[in-house]
């Protein structure tokens, strides 16, 4: 599939994604049955969720991808560490609380809730693993790429 394809199908689904969001919130606007309402919002807002992911292939595919400063980079990092380990804490309160649970309806939505944080947890390794680590550039490796790119040898006092 080309570049080109790939993005007409993101921008598709963002489309699609934009519908779903804007028709869940519209039948459940007027509702006072607040379970009935949070519910489909939920749902709603991973519809929006899902757009902005898209929002984002569309423009790895569409626009240059800054690298992120090491200063930056190890914010991010530290930051998504700590998110880690708090998404580790809620899975476990979240499965022990559900062991306890007898009534199916709560027994649904803590299951639904636990199954987003387990997913959470996953992605946020894998976002620190391979996405964080690949676009943190060094001070050193900065130089060392710009030194690559000097033909006529000015870059040296860069050290």
């Amino acid at each position: 599939m080309s570049k080109q394809e790939r993005v007409d199908f993101y921008n598709q689904q963002i489309d699609l994604e934009n519908v779903i969001y804007d028709k869940a919130e519209n039948a459940v606007k007027d509702t006072e049955n607040i379970l009935i309402r949070e519910l489909v919002q939920s749902i709603a807002l991973d519809s929006k969720k899902h757009a902005s992911m898209l929002s984002a292939l569309v423009s790895m595919h569409t626009k240059a991808t800054p690298s992120v400063s090491e200063e930056i980079g190890q914010d991010i990092k530290d930051s998504i560490t700590e998110h880690i380990q708090l998404e580790a804490q809620a899975i476990k309160t979240y499965q022990e609380y559900f062991e306890t649970l007898d009534d199916e309806t709560e027994k649904i939505i803590v299951k639904a809730i636990l199954n987003d944080e387990i997913k959470h947890h996953a992605l946020l390794k894998t976002i620190h693993k391979m996405i964080v680590e690949k676009l943190t550039l060094n001070v050193q490796e900065f130089w060392d790429m710009v030194e690559e790119d000097d033909d006529f040898g000015y870059i040296g006092y860069s050290k």
